[in-house]
């Protein structure tokens, strides 16, 4: 893994050129997509058919996975498998369940009610990949957060597979309690769940990963329903010194290259010999790796170690970066929660390795990433509520403020605005 010494703010957040990967191809699949999604409008079931049988490769009748399906994979699945949902899922309840907002009504005026009423999403989709990025553990953290906000259906899609969808994937949703699953992957799924089909219902909210295609057609179709992100590759970010153990450093960072090939593993350190300890341990590590193919492009063309002359100085290039995951293996970590500014979801400490948060700890796994923490936030219960204001005042306490608002009005040029309060003192 490349060391980076001597190296300005610029120079290092220059190796995280994000603009890149987000740029490339995009015109092409820009208008793949829009095609797509203009076909699923008109055509409903029979473009997604269409599109099952040209991409997947798989000659469907029936669209929705019957319930007798995903019982069955329930019922076979591994023990161990269920168990370890069933750990997660309690886990993510007990955390987000902290996250419920309540409403609330200010009477503090003579006269005047105001106040805000939380409703939570009528309908929300979830997009689950196919193949092996078919991720059991995201659908929890994607509806357990919609249930707990009183999502009343929620419904999932995912690409059809000629030997039926993965039984770890159906054990998921039933132990999640998704009301609906539906064999349509693709741009083709995520138009049919924004604008509805004959079999697919149209939903408020799209959740859930996918490759450029999802991602883009996500983006075309905000406005018509609301998603939770664009997601990128996966990042992680490690501040670190010589009180940490190279090796475990070096797995966590590995954790994440194994994802996919443009994922950014990232440490940035004070120390320049553990820099080389870090480094050498990943290149050792490598070798052992199933997926060692993945994870040293990742390691090879998006990773790099950065020496800092200071502690201060890691914090504020981590900051700048704003990964989406960020370990600080620290001695005493929790001292430096307040130094972190951007960051979706932060471990603290030698034993919080990041596969604790991708799977059991509780809180989400669904980040912001590609530098979007600086102003995004990691899923949760408020993604699927919203508000709603309201107001009402006395005849009295109208009077009181009549002379400020017909005033705002009529410097706006509103004079209809003006007249509406006056209307209610004409007599």
């Amino acid at each position: 893994m490349k060391i980076l010494k001597n190296q300005t703010l610029d120079q290092l957040l220059e190796q995280v050129d994000r603009q890149t990967d987000q740029q490339a191809n995009q015109p092409e699949v820009e208008a793949t997509v829009a095609g797509i999604i203009s076909n699923v409008i008109q055509n409903g079931d029979d473009a997604l058919r269409d599109y099952s049988r040209k991409f997947d490769k798989v000659e469907l009748t029936d669209l929705r996975v019957p319930q007798s399906d995903i019982d069955a994979a329930y019922e076979n699945a591994d023990q161990d498998l269920i168990d370890a949902l069933n750990l997660a899922k309690n886990n993510i309840v007990s955390y987000h369940k902290k996250e419920i907002q309540n409403g609330f009504v200010d009477a503090e005026q003579p006269g005047v009610v105001r106040g805000e009423k939380i409703t939570p999403l009528a309908a929300v989709g979830l997009y689950v990949p196919g193949g092996t990025a078919a991720y059991p553990s995201s659908i929890l953290m994607n509806v357990i957060p919609a249930k707990l906000a009183g999502v009343s259906k929620i419904v999932m899609v995912t690409p059809p597979q000629k030997n039926g969808i993965g039984q770890a994937v159906l054990t998921a949703a039933k132990i999640a309690g998704i009301d609906e699953v539906y064999q349509v992957g693709g741009a083709q799924a995520i138009a049919a769940l924004a604008y509805g089909t004959q079999s697919i219902p149209r939903v408020d909210k799209i959740t859930g990963p996918g490759n450029i295609f999802v991602a883009v057609a996500k983006k075309q179709v905000f406005g018509q329903v609301d998603i939770d992100m664009i997601a990128g590759p996966s990042e992680i970010g490690v501040i670190a010194d010589d009180s940490a153990n190279p090796r475990e450093v070096a797995a966590d960072l590995l954790s994440q290259a194994e994802h996919d090939k443009l994922s950014r593993p990232m440490m940035v350190t004070p120390s320049e010999s553990f820099a080389q300890a870090v480094s050498d341990q990943i290149d050792e590590q490598l070798k052992t790796l199933p997926r060692e193919e993945i994870a040293s492009a990742s390691v090879e063309n998006k990773g790099f170690i950065a020496v800092t002359d200071t502690l201060d100085e890691a914090f504020t290039v981590m900051n700048a970066i704003s990964p989406e995951h960020l370990e600080i293996e620290l001695a005493d970590a929790m001292q430096y929660l307040n130094q972190i500014q951007n960051a979706g979801s932060v471990f603290l400490g030698f034993n919080a390795s990041e596969p604790v948060g991708d799977y059991v700890a509780g809180p989400n796994h669904i980040l912001p990433t590609g530098g979007t923490a600086r102003f995004f936030s990691p899923l949760g219960v408020s993604d699927f509520v919203k508000r709603i204001q309201f107001v009402t005042y006395s005849k009295a306490a109208l009077k009181k403020e009549e002379k400020a608002i017909t005033t705002l009005a009529r410097v706006e040029g509103l004079e209809a605005h003006a007249r509406a309060v006056e209307s209610r003192f004409a007599d």
